[in-house]
């Protein structure tokens, strides 16, 4: 057997090992309060689909204030909130050895420049290749040498947002529960500045522009999340780099965080992203969406930490090509 195919199985038995987990949460004046449980949850355990959240709800795994609670409970000020996963089968702690483009990492926390097409999570489709799966093999390679002299336990990706499966770029991941409980609540508040570069289709003339538009969800629709007058207030800032014949080279910031805010609202005004086979209508391989620029408070000491990824090369020959027609 190979070196990292060995490592890979090694990995695999020590965090199969330690499979139940127990885990508990107090809420207080920095959370938000009157959240739901699920909700809740799903911020505070990264590593796990919300599918898997809910499931465990529902199986009792977990108690507030003692007491078996639904997953839409509304969380109150002072409510203790404990949960037991007992972790079977390929999850996202099963490691798997896939490079990694890693921009910053310490004790804390750790940056990711995450390549289009890699999932985040593992689905219920999808078991492997994502970013948690490579996470867990990263960050827990060194765990087999004292692993028999320590009962120190697996390190676990604590995953504070997400990039769509399409969408290249910067992703902070913790590595400690503090740093996730941390940086979650920085997300929360908006303390954390996102910026994203985008390729779209036609002339955007307007040097920048505000788009406010409420998205939501209709599931009988595709795709299923777009704009709508019942949705929740979203905004994105549009500033416009360079222009094209036919496209726009543009930076986006999402200031509300919805899911596929920044694909709808180009769609929206317009100027669907290049390769949105969701919104639009072209033949370009991949979605030209890119999380270029990530900058937030380190969740140790609080120093203002930025990181920026350059514009991904098949972006500027699209644009380049755009230019000379």
């Amino acid at each position: 057997m190979k070196k990292e195919g060995l490592i890979q199985a090694l990995l695999f038995c020590y965090l199969s090992t330690r499979m139940e987990q127990r885990l508990q949460f107090q809420i207080s004046s920095t959370d938000v309060i009157d959240q739901r449980l699920d909700r809740f949850l799903a911020s505070r355990l990264g590593w796990l689909s919300r599918m898997r959240i809910g499931s465990l709800v529902l199986q009792g795994a977990c108690v507030v204030n003692k007491e078996v609670a639904a997953p839409g409970y509304h969380l109150r000020l002072g409510d203790v909130v404990e949960i037991t996963i007992d972790e079977g089968g390929p999850t996202a702690m099963t490691p798997e050895a896939i490079p990694l483009d890693i921009a910053y990492e310490d004790a804390y926390i750790i940056v990711i420049n995450k390549p289009a097409g890699m999932l985040v999570h593992p689905t219920r489709t999808e078991k492997s290749g994502t970013l948690a799966n490579a996470l867990a093999y990263h960050l827990n390679r060194d765990a087999i040498a004292v692993a028999a002299h320590t009962a120190r336990p697996p390190i676990r990706p604590g995953l504070v947002h997400r990039l769509d499966r399409a969408t290249s770029g910067l992703m902070v991941v913790a590595k400690i529960e503090r740093a996730l409980s941390i940086l979650t609540r920085h997300f929360h508040r908006r303390l954390v500045d996102k910026r994203y570069l985008a390729l779209v289709h036609g002339r955007i003339e307007e040097d920048s522009m505000t788009i406010d538009a409420p998205i939501g969800r209709n599931p009988e629709a595709h795709p299923k999340w777009n704009v709508s007058i019942a949705g929740k207030p979203a905004e994105t800032r549009l500033r416009v780099i360079e222009r094209g014949a036919r496209t726009t080279l543009v930076e986006l910031e999402p200031v509300t965080g919805r899911t596929n805010q920044l694909r709808i609202h180009c769609a929206h005004v317009g100027h669907a992203i290049l390769g949105d086979d969701w919104y639009a209508e072209d033949e370009i391989p991949r979605l030209c969406l890119h999380a270029s620029r990530l900058s937030f408070h380190h969740p140790s000491g609080g120093d203002w930490l930025e990181f920026s990824s350059p514009l991904p090369e098949e972006f500027l020959h699209l644009f380049i090509g755009s230019l000379i027609q």
